[in-house]
């Protein structure tokens, strides 16, 4: 939603929550961010590491595969992905399936995805055109229950697209979630004379959004009072992630399976990092809404209470750095720089070097799996 709509819609209710502003801009849906465009790459806002190198959606395919081996090589399972972006990591990690001669007729792929725009270039990258079988019909009422588009890939697995987690059904499932939970709307809490108050964004006698304090008690500032602890100053919650992750940790509890989760962020909320960023650079998140991606540091030292919580294994997180080397990123460079040509074997140093550069990526992202308890620790944590 656009900067004027949203200063007319705060001009009537008052100030909203961080929370509610994330949901509106980002998904509203007729006018949000994600909702009708393609964001990603050099022409958008800003890049993800399957954009950035093959390598990297190869080696997530390798370490599924290497869980699906470790739990005998099921015969019926699926393959989830939450936030899929342009399709590009699912394109690789089914490439790596059809390598390793992974037998595909009894695998499906469920694809989280509110986006009409994003899910019609998902189906691009992963089909192509024609579709070899629509066996559903398209729906993209927000309403529809079970998947709103299928389709079946050459291999013989079939892919669907959902609009929540909760629409896939139960089974033996591994979940991959690459850049999904920055973007979960949060709340966001500053500490004012010793007492734990709300942001929330508002409009000022200039007519431009700002952020302001909420006087008192919020429901979301009750909700989550026994998070808000003494020794910090600056929080950030996000109930979205909390169910998300609740649901994940649930479902490997009792159907099996593993998720494997790439995001930025720290253990522990201490300071606010809701942020913009448009071309490809930190901008200001109340600035022209609805034209840069709004995201936050994923706290995955809450996401971790959850799992374990709920009877799930967390293990993690380590850096892109560590996950990427110990599954083999040096040796596939290196294997790959044999018959590349000069401008290709520029590539593959300088995309090794974003994904994997303390300076860049390597540090900056990290990954955590989900297991079953009183199982084998996942290769490579």
């Amino acid at each position: 939603m656009r900067g004027a709509c949203v200063i007319s819609l705060l001009q009537a209710t008052g100030p909203i929550t961080m929370e509610e502003y994330m949901k509106v801009v980002l998904t509203h849906p007729e006018k949000g961010y994600y909702m009708s465009r393609d964001v990603f790459g050099k022409k958008g806002d800003f890049i993800t590491s399957p954009e950035i190198s093959q390598v990297f959606g190869e080696l997530i395919g390798v370490w599924i595969v290497t869980e699906w081996m470790m739990a005998s090589k099921p015969k019926k399972w699926q393959l989830v992905e939450l936030g899929p972006g342009r399709g590009t990591l699912m394109a690789d990690i089914l490439r790596v399936f059809g390598v390793l001669k992974v037998p595909l007729a009894n695998l499906s792929v469920h694809m989280v995805e509110l986006s009409p725009a994003l899910s019609a270039i998902q189906e691009q990258t992963l089909i192509g055109s024609p579709a070899v079988d629509n066996t559903v019909p398209t729906n993209l009422s927000m309403n529809h229950e079970g998947p709103y588009r299928s389709r079946a890939l050459r291999s013989g697995a079939t892919v669907s697209w959902h609009h929540n987690l909760k629409d896939i059904p139960l089974g033996l499932s591994y979940v991959i979630a690459h850049e999904f939970f920055d973007a979960l709307p949060i709340h966001q809490f500053q500490k004012s004379d010793g007492n734990w108050r709300e942001v929330l964004i508002g409009v000022n006698d200039n007519q431009e959004l700002a952020y302001t304090l909420a006087p008192g008690n919020t429901p979301a500032s009750l909700a989550y009072k026994q998070m808000l602890t003494d020794d910090v100053e600056q929080m950030e919650i996000s109930p979205s992630a909390m169910v998300t992750m609740e649901d994940i940790a649930v479902r490997i509890r009792d159907q099996d399976g593993a998720a494997l989760l790439v995001d930025y962020g720290c253990e522990g909320s201490s300071r606010h990092t809701f942020r913009g960023f448009r071309s490809h650079q930190v901008c200001d998140p109340l600035v022209e809404p609805g034209s840069c991606d709004l995201t936050a540091d994923v706290d995955f030292a809450a996401l971790k209470h959850i799992v374990n919580a709920n009877g799930a294994a967390s293990h993690g997180p380590i850096t892109q750095n560590a996950f990427l080397h110990k599954m083999g990123i040096r040796e596939r460079t290196e294997a790959l720089l044999k018959s590349a040509t000069d401008s290709q074997s520029t590539r593959l140093v300088s995309d090794y070097e974003m994904l994997t550069s303390p300076k860049k990526m390597g540090h900056r992202y990290k990954f955590m799996a989900i297991t079953r308890r009183h199982r084998h620790s996942p290769t490579p944590f």
